[in-house]
């Protein structure tokens, strides 16, 4: 089995809550697996160019359940990560007869009972105070577990579950009373700054274990400015008219909607036929269901096959010298990879930047043949695509509650 020497300097770090901190296609999944297998089960592994190891079965085995998106789950690519390992989710084939269950963490809740078992965590989805980060802390105080990813959060408060978990914090109060400020000018709660950031500096580092790459392949991006209709968004932004249902704009989403239907103009097309001609395989993200359409009369208009993967429909990649591939971020930024095209163009930002992150990850895998990468960023020069482009860039997410106060205060 091979293991580079980023892989095997995370694998001696690794510890039970630790967060292994990797970009996409950088090997986490099987540097997680082998911690499991060696360092929690007593097991040993071949490693291809190290003659003092070999393969031997487990000495405390223990049950695994791998927590990842949906999308992983359903193509089944921790099912091919076990393999190397003698693992399988089949018990009667499994070293060991371990239990290996992989689930999505739309099923989290389920397993808040499980205990002394060994958790992975793939892929952050534990900020927030939700039901996703109430499951994790339970089986956190159960379990062994780590937490694998390739963005682990913009601001303290991300942390706060993995804190809880670590054992650092009683409770979110504890960790709000010792470390926030909030803002005495807001008519809802917002944090106006931290204090002690060198104690949360300290714990962030403590779990946190980063898994670098040297990567061959060399990201370009080239942000397209495309034109927009100002006097529609106009009417929108100053006036409140709901241009797309000639009535008044009754409330913030509305606003937002409006707006950004606008800024999403059909222009953009133009722009994409452009690219198409130079680089003639392209992966296209995109947000809203009117995009989606606009880029299927596109590709009819071009003659060009076209694959989607979106929340009713999960084709593959096209094969051929000419494609779209038409992808949803919600649905489609993660949980498969291409290594036949070098090119994306994202039609319209998103408010995410794990989810942008992610996306460009499709393509920026080990395995590819291609060097460069070109990423392709249509935008207007509207505040709301560049609000959105600022936050992107300093890969925070877009606010759209702050935004909109901005704009009617």
């Amino acid at each position: 089995m091979q293991f580079d020497v980023n892989q095997r300097k995370a694998l001696a770090t690794l510890k039970p809550g630790s967060i292994l901190v990797g970009g996409t296609g950088s090997g986490k999944s099987r540097t997680g697996l082998a911690y499991f297998f060696i360092k929690e089960c007593g097991g040993s592994i071949e490693i291809d160019d190290d003659p003092n190891t070999s393969y031997s079965e487990m000495t405390r085995p223990k049950d695994l359940y791998i927590i990842t998106t949906a999308a992983k789950r359903d193509k089944r690519e921790w099912e091919q990560e076990l393999l190397p390992f003698m693992l399988s989710t089949d018990r009667d084939k499994c070293v060991n007869h371990i239990l290996i269950v992989i689930d999505s963490w739309n099923n989290i809740s389920k397993y808040i009972n499980i205990k002394d078992s060994f958790f992975i965590f793939d892929e952050q989805r534990v900020v927030g105070s939700g039901k996703w980060s109430k499951s994790f802390i339970k089986i956190a105080k159960n379990n062994n577990w780590i937490l694998l990813t390739a963005t682990p959060g913009d601001v303290w408060k991300d942390y706060i579950p993995v804190f809880i978990a670590n054992g650092f914090y009683k409770n979110r109060t504890e960790f709000y009373t010792r470390h926030v400020i909030w803002s005495r000018y807001t008519t809802y709660p917002k944090i106006d700054r931290y204090i002690e950031t060198d104690r949360l500096e300290k714990l962030r580092d403590a779990i946190q274990i980063r898994m670098d790459v040297e990567r061959k392949t060399k990201p370009h991006r080239i942000y397209i400015t495309t034109d927009y209709n100002k006097d529609d968004y106009k009417k929108v932004s100053k006036d409140f008219w709901n241009i797309y249902e000639n009535v008044p704009i009754e409330n913030p989403p509305q606003y937002i909607s409006c707006l950004r239907r606008v800024v999403n103009d059909k222009s953009k097309l133009k722009k994409v036929k452009e690219i198409f001609k130079i680089y003639k395989r392209l992966i296209i993200f995109y947000n809203f269901d009117y995009e989606l359409e606009d880029l299927r009369s596109l590709a009819k208009e071009l003659e060009v096959k076209i694959g989607e993967w979106n929340g009713h429909v999960h084709t593959k990649v096209p094969e051929g010298d000419e494609w779209l591939y038409l992808v949803q971020y919600n649905a489609g930024a993660e949980g498969w990879n291409c290594v036949t095209t070098n090119t994306i163009v994202f039609f319209s930002l998103n408010y995410s930047y794990r989810l942008t992150h992610q996306a460009a990850g499709r393509i920026d895998r080990r395995n590819t043949e291609y060097t460069d990468l070109y990423y392709f960023y249509l935008y207007t020069d509207s505040t709301m695509d560049k609000n959105i482009l600022e936050a992107l860039e300093k890969k925070k997410d877009f606010n759209e509650k702050e935004f909109y106060k901005k704009m009617t205060s």
